[in-house]
């Protein structure tokens, strides 16, 4: 078939699961700015809130392996299927909760239908784009998420004024129900199932793997040292980003600085348009010039930089810009993914992928409930429209971890930096697109 013909479908086909990507995003980051409404909503203390926060990512983190190994033995069509209509079920149940507990379990069940829809789109991608084409689709689809972070600021802010945070949800669960049908009826996951010649390593055909091949790419896979080095660099840098975008984000900029929560939305907005475009940018260079762990080792160590700024309790106009670059370095330690799938046969991506993943969100699961107990330390004693104030050195003291933490990723990322080499693939030659 002409080649302009599977560009045009399989960018249709990424679009419907990258959406369902970027509504994951939004469900994991929403917590920023519904935070003052469930404290008054739970009666919840910081803690509190962290846990809840963090319940989407104790059970999206350990499903990243079984994703993975999900996604290589049955493919992304039927398992983004079943993933977002999980998900959509768990908003629902988390709008109508009515206790803490209860909002607990179904923000649980929203991570896990959110947890293979990342490793899905990536496991597409693999099958449908070419080798040297993959750092810059995986670039995208993080940014996809991107834009669900923006949608969880300062328009979400601006529809629970409106409608309430429960009603809001709902109208959420509703846009991810269609999806989800769209996802099953049109989504194909090869190009050979939808009637194309092979292009992705991974789309002749043999798109699932044997029960005796997952077991043998586990093991191939938990054996690197490779493995754990970037799943480390992950851990730091998303269970950081996550925990302050997500969650203490808009407290500090209102408790340090005075300001109204929908003005605090918007720097929470700048940070999220540096995730939107860290991960295609650096995804291109990358696949342009053909380097991936020195852009890594770049990332940590601006991520490291630019939370250690933030300890300094800087003048209010430099935290967007600050906000903008730890998130762009998100696009920078993804890279690892691209590193990892470089590193295995195609059998091995979803596998790989959710390894590393796994990892990763296991910081995010992990961090916000130690940033919220340290921060009720700090607690001022004060309430402020049901919701905690926070002193300015308990911020510090958080901040000051996010930026050691930003210190172990650098030190991973140059050690894998020095194993690997520091390159990959021969940059993109003229082959149609």
């Amino acid at each position: 078939m002409p080649l302009g013909s599977i560009r045009r479908r399989r960018a249709a086909l990424w679009i419907l699961l990258a959406t369902g990507f970027l509504f994951v995003n939004f469900h994991r980051t929403a917590t920023a700015v519904l935070a003052d409404s469930l404290a008054r909503t739970f009666d919840a203390t910081g803690a509190e809130l962290g846990l809840l926060h963090a319940s989407f990512f104790y059970v999206y983190a350990p499903l990243q392996l079984p994703a993975g190994l999900i996604v290589d033995r049955y493919g992304p069509r039927r398992v983004g299927t079943a993933g977002l209509g999980l998900l959509t079920l768990g908003v629902v149940g988390f709008a109508a909760s009515e206790t803490l507990p209860a909002a607990f379990l179904a923000r649980g069940i929203v991570g896990l239908g959110g947890s293979v829809l990342y490793i899905g789109t990536l496991r597409f991608c693999a099958a449908w784009f070419r080798a040297d084409q993959f750092a810059t689709m995986t670039g995208y689809t993080i940014g996809a998420a991107g834009l669900g972070g923006i949608l969880a600021t300062t328009p979400l802010a601006l529809a629970i004024g409106a409608v309430g945070w429960r009603s809001t949800m709902i109208v959420a669960a509703a846009t991810t129900g269609v999806l989800t049908l769209a996802i099953a009826a049109f989504v194909r996951d090869t190009p050979t199932s939808a009637g194309f010649d092979a292009v992705g390593h991974g789309g002749d055909g043999a798109d699932t793997a044997s029960l005796a091949e997952v077991g043998a790419n586990v093991r191939t896979v938990v054996a690197e040292r490779e493995t754990w080095l970037m799943g480390l660099i992950l851990f730091c840098v998303i269970g950081v980003n996550f925990t302050v975008l997500g969650l203490w984000g808009v407290p500090f900029l209102a408790d340090t600085y005075g300001i109204s929560l929908a003005r605090a939305s918007t720097f929470v907005l700048a940070g999220n348009l540096g995730f939107v475009l860290g991960s295609p940018l650096l995804g291109m260079v990358s696949d342009r010039f053909g380097r991936r762990t020195e852009l890594i080792a770049g990332a940590a160590l601006l991520f490291t930089l630019a939370y250690a700024t933030l300890v300094l309790v800087p003048p209010l106009w430099i935290v967007g810009p600050i906000f903008f670059l730890a998130l762009l370095t998100n696009g920078g330690v993804s890279l690892v993914f691209t590193v990892g799938k470089e590193r295995h046969a195609p059998s091995v991506a979803g596998t790989i992928t959710g390894v590393v993943n796994g990892v990763g969100y296991l910081g995010a699961a992990t961090l916000p409930a130690v940033l919220g107990g340290i921060l009720d330390v700090y607690w001022t004693g004060e309430m402020l429209n049901g919701a905690r104030v926070y002193t300015v050195a308990g911020y510090r003291v958080a901040f000051g971890i996010a930026a050691a933490a930003g210190l172990v990723a650098t030190l991973a990322a140059l050690y894998l930096h020095r194993r690997e080499g520091g390159t990959g693939p021969t940059p993109a030659s003229s082959q149609p697109r």
